[in-house]
């Protein structure tokens, strides 16, 4: 099964997410660097990570196959040398 999106790890991107509040729908924009990629078929997710206020880092698992999901932007491509960028948890800027 072909990926949703063309998305590799240390890649910097910006996914724009669907948020359902009462009976109103925004979208809102996550932007981070994809630590892993975990899964197979429609159950296949990745995770991002950014620095929030007060540096305090925030880390999200998105599903590929997400109705929620309304796009991917690839902001910057990374080259790297691990599968799983977990040791980027103890650093203190995001490039890895």
């Amino acid at each position: 099964m072909k990926d949703k999106y063309e998305i590799n790890i240390g890649d910097i991107i910006k996914v724009f997410y669907k948020i359902k509040e009462g009976d109103k729908e925004r979208v809102q924009p996550f932007e981070g660097v994809v630590l892993a990629k975990k899964g197979a078929g429609m159950s296949k997710t990745f995770t991002v990570r950014k620095i929030g206020a007060a540096k305090i880092g925030v880390e999200r698992i998105f599903p590929f196959h997400s109705p929620n999901i309304e796009k991917v932007e690839i902001v910057k491509k990374q080259k790297v040398r691990r599968s799983k960028l977990y040791y980027l948890r103890e650093k203190s800027n995001l490039q890895p």
